[in-house]
C-alpha cells in the first residue's frame, strides 16, 4: 500500500499555488528518514510573481496606521495560539523535535514574540521637531523600507518566521519569505494562518532551494535582504545584495564560549551547560557547545559533563523523556559524525560520538575533552550535539580562546565574583552575554552578533528598527 504524499504549495497574493513549472522537492521527516511531503522548487516565475504581489501591496499596507497593524498582529498571535496544536503537529514533523518541547519551548515565545512587536508598532522614538537653523524646521520620519526578501533556517523554522515577518509587518513593509528547503510545511501553515488576516500580497510565502534564496536577493524589487542562516550562506546574501544595494540583515553562525571559573557551583553549571548545549540537538547558534573551564576544576567538571551526557536522551517526537530529536537531515548527520570522525589524537571523546540507530538522523549527545585552541572544531561549528572541553589557567587565557574564533553571537560567564563577571561581559566579543545562565531570550532584548556572525539584530525594539529607514523633512517657516 502506498502513502499518499502531502502536497505542499507556495502563498502568492493570497492564494496557493504549485510552482508555475511544476517541479517539487521531497520533504523527509529527520525523525523516519522517510518522505512525508512535496513542496514547490520555485522559479524565477514564482519569485516575480511573490515580488511583484508584494509590491502592489505595499503602498496601502505602509499608509495604515500603526494601530491598524498593531491589531493585525495580535490577531495573527491569538490566531497562532488557537492553531497551537497545528503548528506544533507541523513543526516536529518539519524538524523531528519533541512534540511537548515544541509546546512549551517554542510557540509561547513565538506568540509572544508578535505581541511584542505588535506594540512596538506604536513605539517608534525619533528626535523631536525643532529649529536647528534659523527660521527652518526639522522633522524626521521613520517609514518601511518597502518589500523585504527573507529567507528563514531549518533548525527553528517556526520560530525563525516570527522573527522575520512580525518585525517587517509592524513597521508596514511587505514580505516574501522562504522557508528551507527541508523545513517547508509549518511556514506554509503559517501562511494559512496569516493569509486569513493580512490583505492579499502582505505576507507570501515561497518554498525552493538555493537558487530560489538568491533569486529573491537579487530580484531588483526588495529593498531589504534578511537571512538567518550559515556564513557561508551570508556572504552570498550580501555579495547579491551589494549589486543593487539592498539593505541587508544577517544572523549567522556561532560558536559560543561558555566560560566556567573555579568558583563556579560545578552541579548547577553542568546541569544547565548540558541542557543548553544539547537542546534542539545542539542545532542552534548559540548553543553552548564551546566550554572553557579553569584548570583546578578541569577534571571534575569534565567527569560532571559526560555523566549528564550519558543520561540525556534523544528519540522521537512523542517520546516525552527525551531532550532533544533528530539532526535536521542527511548531509547535517554527515557533518557531525565527520567532526567527530576527524578528531585528532589528542582529543579524547568522554561520551557519546557516535550515530542513534540506523532510521533518522539521531545523534548521541557527546563531550570531547583535551582539545587545542586550533583544532577544527573548535573553529568550526559543528551545529550538533557536541559540547567541546578546554582547559584555561587564568582570565587573561580564558578571553584569549574565548574571543579566538571568527563568530561572535553569544557567550557565557559563570562565576561568583561580580567584578570578575563585569569584566569579562565587557571583554567577550560578542553581541550576547549571559553571567551564570546561558541560552534564554526575551523579546524586549536584541540578539545578534558580530565578526562573521552578521550584522543587524532580532527581537526588540532594535530589530524592529532595523526595517525603517529615516528622512529627514525641514520646512521654511517664512
Amino acid at each position: 500500500m502506498t502513502t499518499e504524499l502531502r502536497r505542499l504549495r507556495n502563498y502568492i497574493n493570497g492564494e496557493f499555488r504549485d510552482a508555475a513549472d511544476g517541479r517539487t522537492i521531497d520533504v523527509v521527516n529527520p525523525a523516519t528518514g522517510e518522505v512525508y511531503a512535496t513542496s514547490p522548487l520555485s522559479g524565477q516565475a514564482d519569485v516575480d510573481a511573490a515580488m511583484e504581489a508584494a509590491a502592489a501591496a505595499f503602498p496601502a499596507w505602509r499608509d495604515t496606521t500603526p494601530a491598524e497593524r498593531q491589531r493585525v498582529l495580535l490577531r495573527i498571535a491569538d490566531a497562532f495560539e488557537e492553531r497551537a496544536e497545528d503548528l506544533i503537529a507541523a513543526e516536529s514533523e518539519n524538524t523531528g523535535k519533541p512534540l511537548e518541547l515544541t509546546r512549551t519551548e517554542e510557540v509561547p515565545p513565538m506568540v509572544d514574540q508578535i505581541r511584542f512587536f505588535a506594540g512596538a508598532a506604536r513605539m517608534l522614538e525619533g528626535k523631536s521637531a525643532g529649529e536647528y537653523m534659523e527660521g527652518l524646521t526639522s522633522i524626521v520620519r521613520r517609514e518601511p523600507v518597502g518589500v523585504c526578501a527573507q529567507v528563514a533556517p531549518w533548525n527553528y523554522p517556526m520560530m525563525m518566521a516570527v522573527w522575520k515577518f512580525a518585525p517587517a509587518l509592524a513597521a508596514g513593509n511587505t514580505v516574501v519569505l522562504k522557508p528551507s528547503d527541508t523545513t517547508p510545511a509549518s511556514t506554509v501553515l503559517i501562511a494559512e494562518i496569516i493569509g486569513s488576516i493580512v490583505p492579499k500580497g502582505v505576507f507570501n510565502v515561497i518554498c525552493g532551494d538555493r537558487e530560489t534564496g538568491r533569486a529573491m536577493v537579487e530580484h531588483p524589487t526588495p529593498a531589504m535582504a534578511s537571512i538567518t542562516g550559515s556564513v557561508r550562506a551570508g556572504m552570498q546574501v550580501a555579495e547579491s545584495a551589494a549589486k543593487d544595494v539592498k539593505r541587508v540583515h544577517l544572523e549567522l553562525g556561532g560558536k559560543a564560549p561558555v566560560v566556567v571559573f573555579e568558583d563556579t557551583d560545578i552541579a548547577k553549571a553542568v546541569e544547565d551547560i548540558s541542557v543548553a548545549g544539547f537542546f534542539n540537538a545542539g542545532q542552534d547558534c548559540t548553543a553552548a557547545t564551546r566550554v572553557l573551564v579553569h584548570e583546578s576544576i578541569h577534571d571534575e567538571f569534565v567527569a560532571a559533563l559526560a555523566k549528564a551526557a550519558s543520561e540525556t536522551k534523544t528519540g522521537r517526537p512523542d517520546d516525552e523523556d527525551v531532550l532533544y530529536g533528530p539532526l535536521n537531515n542527511a548531509n547535517q548527520l554527515a557533518q557531525v559524525s565527520g567532526f567527530v570522525d576527524r578528531l585528532p589524537a589528542h582529543a579524547k571523546v568522554e561520551a557519546g560520538g557516535h550515530r542513534v540507530g540506523d532510521k533518522g538522523y539521531f545523534y548521541a549527545p557527546t563531550v570531547v575533552s583535551g582539545l587545542k585552541q586550533d583544532d577544527e572544531i573548535i573553529q568550526n561549528e559543528v551545529f550538533g550535539p557536541v559540547i567541546t572541553v578546554q582547559s584555561f589557567r587564568d582570565e587573561e587565557q580564558a578571553l584569549e580562546y574565548a574571543n579566538g574564533v571568527e563568530y561572535a553571537l553569544a557567550s557565557s560567564v559563570w562565576t561568583k565574583d561580580h567584578a570578575r563577571a563585569m569584566r569579562m561581559s565587557k571583554a567577550l566579543d560578542f553581541g550576547c552575554v549571559w553571567i551564570n545562565t546561558h541560552i534564554p531570550l526575551v523579546a524586549e532584548m536584541p540578539h545578534g552578533g558580530f565578526k562573521k556572525s552578521g550584522y543587524g539584530k532580532d527581537l526588540s525594539a532594535y530589530g524592529f528598527e532595523d526595517y525603517t529607514r529615516v528622512k529627514h523633512v525641514m520646512t521654511s517657516l517664512g
